[in-house]
């Protein structure tokens, strides 16, 4: 007997206005627009929790040296656990309407490897350094007064052009630079090896085959490996995420003009993730998965639940089919069924 296919209007009927604006957002010509905006509220998760941490650290660091705070008001800990509770926050609000990239270097190997649409992987790059740019503004918006403070306190101990493009600097919250005493060949290859690190395990809770990381974990797995990154390798200098970086550095510009903008450093910090990325999908694609291991029955269902939606439904057949609404059951779904994701 085949599983009924349950849909939300179902059992929860909702406002009339959302109803008739759900018959236009699922046309292909608008809903590429709805992804874009999850793309975007992701990335703003992510950057707005962890910049609003390391805020704290570098303006606390600042006041605890100017005698006006007796300890620091945060912490490389919970710096990670701001970008892993963000992480958190984005794909369990925004995933399921986008995908949940939220990384243009995930965007550019889902092109790669999944046969991901290059256009559709543009909007969502651009998206993506929309996202963390409103993020960071917003975060200094709401600390501009902190922000002022710090830099009186620097400008009359005459440190404030000295360390404002530096990581203990206010520009430095927003944008990366090149730690003081470390090399350029250092922090590319600690960058790289950490993207690595984070981009296999992105990679493992994208494989429907692997049964130790169901659908509903992925999200856990992904924001544990930008955590523990972060805890361990943040120092020497890591980025992870090219919009983090470019809307940060955008934003940073914005308010302190082109010096901002930093040295050759800005392309090593925002460039490296996406060949590291691209790498960890390799080595996962090529050791450590194949096409003849069984779909977890997890990952099935989440196939199943995606490829029922009416939108995908309405999108296989022929317009004005009679069966256009007739679900896909257990028997007879194939992930065949989910190509049209990529189209959409």
């Amino acid at each position: 007997m085949a599983t009924p296919i349950v849909y939300r209007s179902d059992f929860q009927p909702r406002l009339s206005v959302f109803k008739a604006w759900e018959r236009h957002r699922s046309r292909r010509e608008i809903h590429w627009l709805v992804e874009c905006f999850a793309e975007a509220l992701g990335v703003f998760f992510y950057v707005y929790a962890g910049i609003g941490s390391q805020t704290s650290w570098v303006t606390g660091n600042i006041m605890v040296a100017a005698g006006q705070a007796p300890t620091g008001l945060s912490s490389i800990l919970q710096i990670g656990f701001g970008y892993t509770g963000g992480i958190l926050l984005a794909l369990g609000v925004c995933a399921g309407t986008s995908g949940g990239h939220f990384n243009p270097c995930v965007s550019i190997a889902c092109m790669v490897f999944k046969g991901f649409p290059p256009l559709k992987a543009l909007r969502y790059i651009i998206a993506q350094i929309l996202g963390a740019y409103i993020a960071c503004l917003l975060v200094y918006t709401q600390y501009k007064v902190i922000f002022e403070e710090c830099t009186t306190i620097l400008t009359k101990a005459g440190k404030f052009e000295a360390l404002q493009y530096t990581p203990n600097g206010l520009a430095g919250i927003f944008a990366f630079y090149l730690l003081p005493g470390q090399t350029k060949g250092l922090a590319f290859l600690n960058e790289f090896v950490s993207d690595t690190f984070i981009g296999l395990v992105i990679w493992a809770s994208l494989d429907s085959s692997n049964a130790l990381i169901p659908p509903t974990m992925g999200p856990f797995m992904v924001a544990i490996a930008y955590g523990t990154a972060i805890w361990g390798f943040s120092l020497p200098g890591l980025v992870a995420n090219s919009s983090r970086d470019i809307g940060g550095r955008l934003m940073a510009m914005t308010i302190w003009g082109s010096g901002a903008a930093g040295d050759a450093y800005s392309a090593i910090s925002a460039l490296t993730n996406i060949p590291a990325m691209l790498f960890a999908a390799f080595l996962y694609e090529l050791f450590l998965t194949d096409s003849d291991r069984v779909v977890s029955h997890a990952a099935y269902e989440f196939g199943v639940a995606h490829a029922n939606h009416r939108r995908q439904v309405e999108q296989r057949l022929p317009q004005g089919d009679a069966e256009a609404q007739t679900p896909i059951d257990k028997d007879t779904f194939t992930y065949e069924h989910c190509e049209t994701v990529k189209q959409a």
